[in-house]
């Protein structure tokens, strides 16, 4: 089985709950749409929470948030899964990072990855020692590549995997109270509206707003999983 989630910042006691509930296996896969938090610290307190997922029943496949490193800037392997390159590091075999742009036939769906978004919390973060990365969000190179891929594709996919959302679909109403919006770089949402534009899709998710939510075909997703 194929399921998706939305943000879990390191917490991963609700996955936990889920799959003592549904008796699932390595063979499941569940998809985390950014930000699981897992890359985060570095070093030795990464390697052991690793040591905990690793024993879930489950593969996990996260997409890229803007809470955490980029897998490619930690000396990980490349591998095919599914059709596309993931980042994986053999000690962990079972925690798969998505590359972006790279498409993924899941559970019979063409699936694209597209991470990343700009970090609302970066002066806060920062203020307090707390990490943040300033490549959060898609380079110009990362952009080329998903372009390139979608266009390979002849600008056609089931499904989009994303952090954030296309610039239209923001849900203001979940906006942090205290943030100067104009100040925000919404350069990402822009591009992706860009994307949505062109792209032909029959379903888009994404999380990083902490909401669960439908517009049309994209839905938000936070606490919720279901299957893909």
């Amino acid at each position: 089985m194929i399921y998706i989630t939305g943000d879990t910042h390191r917490d991963f006691s609700r996955v936990e709950a889920f799959c003592n509930r549904f008796n699932t296996t390595k063979d499941d896969t569940l998809i985390i749409l950014g930000d699981a938090g897992i890359n985060y610290f570095g070093g030795q307190k990464d390697h052991n929470f690793k040591k905990l997922l690793d024993k879930l029943p489950i593969t996990l496949f996260c997409i890229h948030g803007n809470h955490e490193r980029r897998p490619e800037t930690l000396g990980y392997k490349e591998t095919e899964w599914k059709g596309g390159t993931v980042y994986f590091e053999p000690d962990f075999p079972s925690l798969l990072f998505a590359k972006d742009g790279e498409v993924y036939e899941i559970d019979g769906k063409r699936c694209v990855a597209i991470g990343g978004a700009y970090s609302v919390d970066k002066a806060y973060r920062l203020a307090r020692n707390w990490g943040w990365w300033p490549d959060e969000q898609p380079s110009a190179t990362i952009k080329e590549h998903v372009e390139q891929r979608l266009e390979a594709e002849s600008w056609k996919i089931d499904v989009v995997l994303s952090h954030t959302c296309p610039l239209r679909y923001e849900p203001t109403e979940v906006f942090l109270k205290g943030i100067d919006q104009s100040l925000v770089d919404k350069s990402t949402e822009e591009w992706l509206d860009a994307i949505e534009n062109r792209l032909k899709y029959r379903r888009w998710y994404c999380g990083h707003y902490h909401v669960n939510k439908t517009i049309d075909r994209l839905r938000f997703m936070f606490l919720d999983i279901r299957e893909l």
